[in-house]
């Protein structure tokens, strides 16, 4: 066992940078995991100047001096933000508080569907099964609106940190753009200052995530804009709260589209019947998922790493037990940011220099 030990230090420790990256590594994800909720409004920051930097560079590289761009793009998300707090969130909230106030008419039309599967189809489910899911469904609805009732008065403590957190996050915004520079050299000053790998991370990864953050807050934006569009032209009640809730599935690969295609289709088919309007409207969500995975994926994320689904399937479900929500939106720029580390990690091939080679 010793030997084996030695043997990996040698093969994968024995670059002094190396060493340092890896401790480096271990003490920011201790880090994270015991001080991330904490540090939220902070993190959540940094993430959206990491996003609204790159439209400070543009600016930049029109002519526009960065005092006069980092204020123009800080007034845009100001803007952003609070046509999204009174203008989308208010809008949201009411078609939820609504869906939540027809969940029985829902509830007895979902039985009457589920009442005739057993006529219709004998040898595929019986009543016993039918039971159990209607059982299931109404506990699970039950508890929904039971928290929706409850919220305003258990919700307090947090709509005074989301005050809180409303005031922060765009003052931090502000700073971390007026001095990005400053912050950057501050870091770059406690680290070796010959640092060959970690410099070659910090470039492919800083690339590959401003590319991947960037296109994935504009893809949010189109699939969920013409979602809305799309639905509000169908007729399609809860039109805000199924376009926001297909905006942010382009978040998970693969799984969000397919979690999110339940509830377009039960407000689809209870709103509609089975029927022509129902296809429709199906039809036509089919068609914005395939234009999103063909056309504007290629688009947005031509220059991203690819990453085996795989792999993306086990970094969404790793990272977003470990960090949740965040964890699931950054799954894919950490698997990225592991394969960079992976990818420059010196490897030094050969038995460690102690080692004897006659020794089984």
């Amino acid at each position: 066992m010793v030997r084996i030990l030695r043997g990996l230090a040698h093969k994968y420790f024995s670059d002094d940078e190396a060493v340092i990256l890896f401790l480096i590594l271990v003490a920011g994800t201790i880090f994270f995991v015991l001080f991330g909720a904490m540090l939220a409004p902070v993190i959540g920051s940094l993430i959206i100047a990491f996003i609204l930097q790159g439209l400070v560079t543009r600016l930049n590289k029109l002519g526009m001096p960065e005092g006069l761009a980092i204020l123009l793009v800080f007034l845009v998300f100001l803007g952003v933000l609070v046509s999204f707090i009174f203008g989308l969130l208010p809008l949201v909230w009411s078609q939820v508080s609504t869906l939540a106030g027809e969940t029985p008419r829902i509830i007895r039309e979902l039985q009457t569907y589920l009442a005739l599967l057993p006529e219709e189809y004998p040898h595929l489910i019986s009543t016993q099964a039918v039971s159990n899911i209607y059982q299931q469904v109404s506990t699970e609805v039950g508890n929904l609106t039971q928290w929706l009732v409850s919220f305003s008065l258990s919700s307090i403590p947090d709509l005074v940190a989301l005050l809180i957190y409303m005031v922060l996050v765009p003052i931090l915004v502000f700073f971390f753009l007026k001095d990005r520079a400053v912050l950057l050299d501050a870091i770059a000053r406690m680290l070796p200052p010959q640092r060959p790998m970690m410099l070659q991370i910090w470039h492919e990864v800083n690339l590959q995530w401003a590319r991947y953050v960037r296109g994935k807050a504009l893809e949010i934006l189109i699939v969920g804009g013409s979602t809305y569009v799309a639905f509000k032209l169908l007729g399609l009640p809860y039109t805000a709260l199924l376009a926001l809730l297909v905006g942010l599935s382009v978040v998970i690969p693969y799984i969000g589209a397919a979690v999110v295609t339940i509830p377009v289709a039960v407000i689809a088919l209870f709103a509609f019947g089975w029927g022509t309007h129902f296809i429709w409207v199906m039809v036509v969500y089919g068609i914005i998922q395939a234009l999103d995975g063909n056309v504007l994926v290629p688009v947005l994320f031509s220059e991203v790493n690819n990453l085996h689904p795989v792999l993306i399937i086990v970094s969404v479900l790793f990272f977003g037990g470990v960090w949740g929500l965040w964890g699931v939106f950054f799954a894919i720029p950490l698997a990225t940011m592991l394969k960079a580390v992976f990818s420059a990690w010196p490897v030094k091939e050969g038995a460690p220099p102690s080692a004897d080679p006659d020794q089984a």
